[in-house]
């Protein structure tokens, strides 16, 4: 390992998630005009992206508070939100597990997306990288999105104290939930889970405090668990069939 092939990897993370700025950047900007709608000042915006930094589970929070949801019903929807992530740091632990703990914790704070994505495609592919190569290129898939998730917050929140309260933007919302779904349903498993959580969420928001919203999703993620098992042992009996 050597300073220059450590800068390279954090540079080539750099130049791999460009494209993602893209979309962080339009996401940051609704959400910090969302909050400005929501009666959030610049700064309480600003503290809002810094201190939970996951697009959906900023997104679901502000709803939830809006709705003057009690502050545990937020925290643990916004946690459903993004339990993902625990999926993510355990596929990333045999890669970066063996860096110092202040790294660890770092890359903790920084795991979304767009970095675990990158990361893991470029980990496989390297075998000749070392625990530093692999942090700093993680680090650097977050050297451009990270700051651009930012500075979109700031200005949707300035731009968004400045919008009349006739032009409304609440719409914009379910739209953006719509726009991160979409593209997460890739297996027959990911559909079954999207339409069952959907068709448990219209009674169940009958129910106080929006706890209709986690009910809906866990019971999603059992329909999608199933889903999964039973495409898996159809393919199993299909192959033993054919053999």
């Amino acid at each position: 390992m050597t300073i220059s092939t450590v800068k390279s990897a954090f540079w080539k993370g750099m130049r791999d998630s460009a494209p993602f700025v893209l979309v962080s950047g339009p996401f940051g900007l609704l959400f910090g005009v969302l909050a400005a709608e929501a009666g959030l000042n610049v700064l309480e915006a600003t503290s809002f992206s810094l201190a939970v930094f996951a697009g959906s589970a900023q997104f679901t929070a502000l709803q939830l508070m809006q709705e003057q949801t009690p502050t545990l019903i937020v925290l643990v929807s916004a946690l459903a939100v993004n339990l993902r992530v625990a999926m993510y740091s355990a596929s990333l632990t045999p890669y970066l597990g063996g860096a110092p703990l202040w790294q660890r914790a770092c890359a903790a704070y920084l795991t979304v997306d767009q970095a675990y994505a990158l990361s893991m495609i470029e980990f496989e592919r390297r075998a000749d990288w070392g625990v530093s190569e692999r942090m700093a290129y993680f680090f650097g898939t977050n050297g451009l999105v990270a700051p651009a998730w930012m500075a979109a917050t700031i200005t949707g929140a300035l731009v968004g104290a400045s919008i009349p309260d006739s032009l409304g933007l609440d719409f914009v919302l379910p739209i953006a939930f719509l726009a991160m779904i979409g593209p997460m349903l890739r297996t027959p498993a990911h559909v079954v889970a999207c339409f069952t959580a959907c068709a448990v969420s219209l009674p169940a928001a009958l129910m106080p405090y929006n706890l209709g919203l986690i009910i809906a999703g866990l019971a999603g993620m059992m329909a999608g668990a199933q889903a999964e098992l039973w495409f898996e042992r159809r393919t199993a009996r299909t192959e033993e069939a054919e053999g």
